[in-house]
This record gives structure tokens, sequence and C-alpha cells, in this order.
């Protein structure tokens, strides 16, 4: 896999977060501003436009730009976090032309970690990572185990999802929705269902 790939899986992160557009709006209109759907569909945009349309053959390079454009077309909490996913997925990627199995597993938790880190979230407490965690931790395991990367990523999918649903029993603590105390335990985390659309996106990236 090189720069020619990372560009598929950005363009299946930009399709399925304009497929999903209202389906984020409609959840994030319950906990937030309503927005969610148009930032990740906006922002996937904006990185896919800056990877298609570069030479780069760099695959951290390519990641950081991309995370860059999407900074600047989407600057909403939720932009900026996505956006520092992408970036500092770029830096750990930084020198490479060729991605193996193992480069994959570390471009998602490069991105797990630009995201914890910017938005100083962690497992448990409803959010993007109770969706992303358990999927990459599939993943790795799964190819550990001897599976293919496409099937490796088909139970990174499955575990975003169970992650996504899992988020109704939490209590929220960032955002809007935290202002609901024990009552947003009712509710199902926006955030994760962006993890879980992002794997099932990288599912059809390497089928």
């Amino acid at each position: 896999m090189d720069c020619i790939y990372l560009k598929k899986m950005l363009l299946r992160f930009r399709d399925i977060m304009s497929e999903n557009r209202d389906y984020l709006i409609e959840m994030d209109s319950v906990v937030g501003d309503g927005d969610l759907g148009l930032t990740m569909s906006d922002g996937f945009e904006a990185a896919f436009k800056a990877a298609d349309a570069s030479a780069e053959t760099d695959c951290g390079k390519l990641l950081y730009a991309a995370g860059k454009a999407m900074s600047m077309a989407v600057p909403s909490t939720m932009g900026t976090l996505m956006a520092s996913g992408l970036m500092n997925s770029g830096k750990i990627l930084k020198g490479k032309e060729i991605l193996d199995n193992t480069d994959i597993v570390q471009l998602f938790m490069a991105y797990i970690d630009g995201v914890s880190n910017r938005g100083k979230a962690k497992i448990g407490e409803k959010t993007f990572l109770d969706g992303m965690v358990p999927a990459i931790e599939k993943l790795e395991e799964a190819l550990i185990s001897g599976d293919s990367l496409n099937a490796a990523a088909q139970k990174a999918a499955k575990a975003a999802e169970q992650g996504f649903l899992h988020t109704q029993n939490m209590v929220a603590v960032h955002g809007r929705a935290a202002t609901r105390g024990e009552a947003s335990r009712l509710l199902l985390d926006p955030g994760a269902a962006v993890a879980m659309l992002m794997m099932r996106a990288f599912a059809k990236s390497v089928e």
C-alpha cells in the first residue's frame, strides 16, 4: 500500500460521511448544535481533495497535508479533532512510501492519539474514542492471529459498531451532552458514530 491507497481510503471516508450527512445531523441535533454531518462531509471532502491533488509519495506527508486542509475547512471542535488525528498519523508515518499491515495499525493508533491528545478524552467517556479504540484493538488482534487485512478490517468495523452502540450505556463527560448528566446515558454518541462510519469506509477501501 502507498499514497494511492491512502487517497482511496480518504475517498471512502468522504463518500460515507456525505452519504450519512443527514443521519449525523439528526443525531447531533439531540446532543449538540446539529452541524456534525456538515462538518464531517465538508471536512473529509477537503482532506480528500488535498490528497488527491498532491503528487506526494511520502505517506506521512500526504496524510499531514490532508489533515491540515481539513483543519482549515472545518475549524469546529469535531473538525479539529478529526484533523488532529490525520496530522498525527502523518507525523508517525513520515518517511514511508510503502505501508504494510503493521503501518496501517500504527496509522489508526496515531489517529486515536491525535484525537485524544487534542480533546483530552479517554475511553469510556462517551466520545469518538469509544467507537475507534475497540475497532483498532480488534484490527491488531485479527492481524496478529493471521487474518488478511480485508478480514481484519471487517472485524474492526463490527467492533466499531458495537462500541458505538455501547455508548448508550455511558454518561457523557464532554460537550453539550455532558450537561444532561445521568440522562445522557440514554443517548448514542454522535462521535462514536463517526468512528463506526470511518471503520466501515476503511473496510471497503481494502476489499
